[in-house]
């Protein structure tokens, strides 16, 4: 028998007629040590290193289902040989049997191959069947060759990570935007980042923190670039000119102002809004802001509740990092009283000040960072 790891593809198999594009990116992202073999229906990968390249395949988006298999010759001697050497290392009382007969070839039926190989099961070992709650399933997939497993791994679904083209996405310091990029990444959106620095208002800490941040979505991505933009400027000139009231509703304005004017070589922008956890959030500051651009912005986490996000970003890595307290541009200066609906024409009016040439200052100084390998956590 041969030992590999067999990939189940889950929502690629939707694609039809672009189901192989889909799969040669898949292919592209997962990099790993060994050798990939691709397939319509499964993927095999012949690794160097099993326990690394599962840990690594965890975090490649596309994929449904991880398991270690075993391949064996299709014939009824070959997979019944195959099986009992399988169950050999496992500990169980109660098993069951499903076979998938992919390859229409082989003579045997698939529920008549379960009453064959369960028969083979019960005559071996000390067990009986449940096919409803059993310690362990036997699986055996019948193609040109034959696979023999037991536990399958859940992968994390979607979309390989680029086929869907690249956005930028506005990462604050805090829990909402990361878990924004991650479920951007998981549709299939390559993602750089986009974070406002607004020194000395803004700590040194709170800027290694969104490093850190985009170095974790980084695990899913590994071609993440974080844009710093250097914010101070445009931030003090918005505080001394706007009323205190709107100053969020317009800090928001030029961010996107100055998301809009990078973004050419991106094709929507992403960020971590979610409908009325904040005065910026509500459907009425939403479309005041929005209006300053015309490009496409998706806001993945819009419809999520803060136990929901908080869930997910737990589930990711994000959370402690996004909980320390280093305040970022956005909770700086927050007045007592932010309007919740903001009007245009008064955000308009209070726009009278020389910002364009300001936001020129901002691009024309971004700093791009794509180095990650620094462990900034020691930093925070």
């Amino acid at each position: 028998m041969e030992k590999l790891i067999l990939i189940k593809y889950g929502e690629l198999t939707t694609k039809k007629g672009n189901r192989n594009q889909f799969i040669n990116k898949l292919s592209e992202n997962i990099k790993i040590n060994g050798k990939i073999i691709k397939k319509r229906d499964r993927m095999y990968i012949i690794p160097n290193n099993f326990d690394e390249t599962i840990n690594k395949l965890k975090k490649v988006f596309g994929l449904q289902g991880i398991v270690v298999a075993y391949k064996v010759n299709t014939n009824t001697e070959d997979i019944k040989n195959g099986v009992l050497e399988v169950l050999k290392n496992e500990n169980f009382k109660t098993f069951k049997v499903e076979t998938k007969r992919a390859n229409k070839n082989f003579e045997i039926k698939s529920m008549d191959f379960n009453n064959l190989i369960g028969g083979l099961v019960l005559k071996n070992f000390d067990c009986k069947v449940d096919v409803h709650n059993p310690d362990v399933i036997v699986h055996i997939e019948i193609r040109e060759d034959t696979y023999i497993y037991t536990n399958e791994i859940k992968g994390s679904g979607g979309y390989p990570v680029g086929i869907q083209g690249k956005g930028i996405l506005m990462l604050s310091g805090g829990i909402d935007s990361p878990v924004a990029g991650y479920l951007a990444l998981k549709r299939g959106i390559d993602i750089d980042c986009l974070y406002f620095d607004s020194p000395p208002h803004t700590s040194i800490e709170a800027k290694n923190k969104v490093i850190e941040l985009a170095n974790i979505l980084n695990e899913y991505s590994g071609n993440i670039k974080l844009l710093v933009v250097p914010f101070t400027k445009l931030q003090e000139a918005i505080y001394k000119n706007v009323p205190s009231e709107y100053n969020i509703t317009i800090l928001r304005r030029m961010m996107y102002r100055i998301a809009t004017n990078i973004s050419n070589k991106y094709k929507v922008l992403i960020n971590g809004e979610s409908i009325g956890q904040v005065a910026s959030q509500t459907l009425t500051s939403i479309n005041v802001i929005n209006s300053v651009t015309n490009f496409p912005v998706i806001r993945p986490v819009a419809c999520l509740d803060k136990l929901e996000i908080i869930e997910i970003a737990k589930k990711i890595g994000t959370y402690e990092t996004s909980i320390l307290p280093f305040e970022d541009c956005c909770t700086i200066f927050v007045p007592k009283h932010p309007v919740i609906n903001p009007k245009l024409d008064k955000c308009l009016e209070y726009e009278k000040f020389n910002y364009q040439e300001l936001i020129d200052e901002c691009i024309d100084n971004i700093e791009v960072i794509t180095n990650f390998n620094k462990d900034f956590k020691d930093l925070l």
